[in-house]
């Protein structure tokens, strides 16, 4: 890699760990960022892989960047921070291999969405203690991603496809 290259890299990669950690800590002062319902705008930006692979490693540092200043257990940081990194990895595959521009844009979302479903639950059940069954969890985990990363990481994803060549060079 070259080194304006790598530098670029390193720059969007920082970029977006830093608008997780700012979302997840708004979120966070609205009561949204941990629990059995949570709707972590930070999940919006996970349709970032569809336009850099920077937003990979970026993605999961603000994860656990986020999760650390937030108060989250260690567990959760480790855990919640690999759901993150395997949604991020599963859109960024998405984005590299489905060519339909329609077909991508709905799939991207799923990857995070069925991460975390499958793993938040454990972590507030396990590590938490919270009152509830593992699939009510993982209904209200799936539907706080539905809506982050789904609705608003779509409307994420139409505002800034016309503009990505600019943005993400």
């Amino acid at each position: 890699m070259k080194e304006k290259n790598r530098i670029k890299y390193l720059v969007e990669g920082a970029v977006i760990a830093a608008l997780y950690v700012v979302l997840t800590y708004l979120a966070n002062l609205a009561g949204l960022a941990s629990g059995a319902i949570q709707v972590r705008l930070s999940e919006a930006l996970t349709i970032l892989p569809l336009f850099t692979n920077a937003a990979v490693p970026g993605l999961t540092i603000g994860c656990v960047l986020a999760n650390i200043l937030t108060g989250c257990a260690a567990w959760d940081v480790v855990f919640g921070s690999l759901a993150t990194l395997l949604g991020a990895v599963g859109t960024y595959l998405i984005g590299r291999y489905v060519k339909n521009r329609d077909i991508k844009a709905w799939t991207a979302p799923l990857p995070p969405i069925i991460s975390n479903t499958l793993i938040v639950p454990w972590v507030l059940s396990k590590v938490y203690g919270l009152d509830g069954t593992i699939p009510l969890f993982m209904l209200t985990v799936g539907a706080g991603e539905v809506i982050s990363a789904g609705i608003l990481g779509l409307l994420l994803y139409l505002a800034l496809r016309p503009h990505a060549k600019k943005i993400f060079g």
